[in-house]
């Protein structure tokens, strides 16, 4: 069975985030590394790091970080291309330190007349942040709804980025179910034809991490609105179909949506439980 979570705030560090992930009876979590609005280096508290590290090995704990909104990998501006270099070698030394798998990053928006251009930057933000990087921790390209900007929403781009880094072993995937349905990737009831596209491009054996969200818009609509597992337009049976998927089974599954009226996600967690089981 996979491991299954949500995200979880570090309002009250690394070690407590943990805690509470493993309270509301999760086996994954996601976490931001440092605040989620800004690119600025966060200076951590490494033993907290370490300890939170310590504890999910103990419990069997698994967890993946997410990068601040701002990051853009497409971004061309020198200063603000540099700033985002620096912030995502930031956010994989607390991932690492954390003991965490990885840090989710979108390809962002290229303002460029040329999309090639927003691709070659793409290219070099990922070859720079890897250059010198000696951690286990991964880059973990997520696919994108296609809101603003078509731009990550299909899985060939995503496999042929990886493809011309120049490490691309430090690179994995995170596959995203809203963004997959609103950008028409995930066509409504073709499951099957997306995991068969995957298979033939190699897609799922990269795949690191799964986003298990529901979706407020239709497939196709290319808006990315999360919605409570079966309480959007996804629906309960195709989500099912993306849990049970053999491709996916040993992988992490975090919810990225609001908590329940307890103010965890504890339900929607023992939901996704039921939904895995064969």
């Amino acid at each position: 069975m996979p491991s299954l979570g949500c995200h979880v705030s570090i309002r009250r560090g690394y070690l407590e985030c943990a805690r509470n992930a493993l309270r509301m009876g999760a086996g994954a979590f996601q976490f931001f590394p440092k605040n989620p609005r800004s690119l600025h280096i966060k200076h951590y508290n490494q033993a907290d790091a370490i300890e939170c590290a310590a504890f999910c090995h103990e419990q069997g704990l698994v967890s993946i970080t997410h990068s601040p909104y701002p990051t853009n990998l497409a971004e061309q501006g020198p200063e603000l291309a540099e700033l985002t270099v620096r912030s995502l070698q930031n956010d994989l030394e607390i991932t690492e330190a954390c003991g965490a798998i990885g840090v989710v990053v979108h390809f962002g928006k290229s303002r460029a007349t040329d999309p090639l251009e927003g691709y070659r930057a793409i290219i070099s933000c990922l070859n720079r942040v890897l250059q010198d990087w000696p951690g286990k921790a991964l880059l973990l390209l997520e696919n994108q709804a296609g809101e603003g900007s078509l731009m990550g929403s299909t899985l060939h781009e995503l496999v042929q980025i990886r493809s011309m880094v120049n490490q691309p072993e430090k690179i994995g995937f995170c596959f995203d179910t809203c963004h997959a349905y609103g950008s028409g990737l995930w066509k409504k009831g073709k499951w099957s034809e997306l995991e068969q596209l995957g298979t033939e491009l190699g897609y799922w054996q990269q795949v690191k991490a799964v986003h298990f969200n529901d979706s407020l818009y239709p497939s196709g609509s290319f808006k990315d609105r999360h919605a409570q597992v079966g309480s959007g337009l996804i629906g309960i049976a195709q989500m099912s179909q993306v849990i049970q998927s053999p491709k996916l089974s040993a992988k992490p599954f975090i919810l990225e949506t609001a908590a329940g009226s307890d103010g965890t996600h504890k339900a929607e967690i023992e939901l996704m439980r039921k939904l895995s089981a064969p």
